[in-house]
């Protein structure tokens, strides 16, 4: 399985997740289609499936002109998004799982950004190799999604659920939002020295125009002060007592960073 990351609007990322074998692909998250449909011109691939994370505008946008484009391709969503995604056929859950190039994704509920959102989990495969999780909004590189439908408490379940995934997963994250998540996470853990080498390194990459994305989920958890919300440094700098407090407090923080 190759993974294509298309640039689109301002920020976002779409994945184009592609089967040489076959010469089929499926897409995550199509904010727009066109740049999805010129990639899959370039492979001659058939698009065969849409996989949503969440309902927002810009993960969704282009699903009704790709479905025009390819009418028997899958849309799939999460079953709290019923009604909010276009063209849904498939409502899935937390344990269910979704097969493509012979590999299977395991369906990760993690609301808190919204209340439906979901992540898709490939597996390493073989074991030698990284895994992938394609997480919307709930996860970004240094930082996480705002909560607009979820509560403090629902995100921290979730992304405990992803910090427990290995730690060689590949997180491919919907928005280039690195550089400025780093910038707030040094406010709060300013004597973090992998944060310190980090922010360095993504700014000479931003200043050049690569993207950020894919990031490590162990680079993350060294790095991220939304997967460290349990660090007594963290719990200092936030004056909280415990860990979902030091989440609040940290959200609310960079909501009027």
């Amino acid at each position: 399985m190759q993974i294509i990351r298309i640039p689109a609007l301002f920020d976002n990322y779409i994945f184009l997740l592609h089967d040489p074998q076959q010469n089929i692909a499926a897409v995550v998250d199509p904010a727009v289609a066109e740049p999805v449909l010129q990639q899959l011109q370039q492979l001659q691939a058939e698009l065969v499936a849409i996989f949503n994370t969440h309902h927002h505008s810009d993960h969704i946008g282009g699903n009704h002109q790709l479905l025009q484009r390819f009418p028997n391709l899958c849309v799939y969503g999460g079953k709290e998004d019923r009604g909010r995604i276009p063209g849904q056929q498939v409502f899935l859950e937390e344990g269910d799982r979704v097969s493509f190039a012979n590999r299977t994704a395991q369906v990760l509920f993690v609301p808190g950004h919204t209340r439906a959102h979901i992540a898709y989990y490939f597996p390493p495969e073989p074991p030698t190799q990284p895994g992938e999780l394609f997480c919307g909004d709930t996860l970004f590189a240094g930082g996480c999604g705002r909560l607009f439908e979820g509560t403090p408490a629902q995100m921290v379940d979730s992304l405990n659920k992803i910090r427990a995934l290995p730690d060689s997963t590949r997180i491919w994250c919907a928005h280039e939002y690195t550089l400025k998540n780093l910038q707030f996470a040094l406010t709060v853990d300013a004597e973090n020295p992998d944060l310190k080498d980090r922010f360095i390194q993504v700014k000479q990459m931003r200043r050049q125009n690569e993207s950020t994305i894919p990031s490590l989920l162990g680079i993350e958890k060294q790095t991220n002060p939304f997967l460290r919300w349990d660090r007594p440094s963290l719990q200092a700098s936030t004056h909280s007592q415990d860990a979902l407090q030091t989440f609040r407090r940290l959200r609310g923080m960079k909501d009027r960073f």
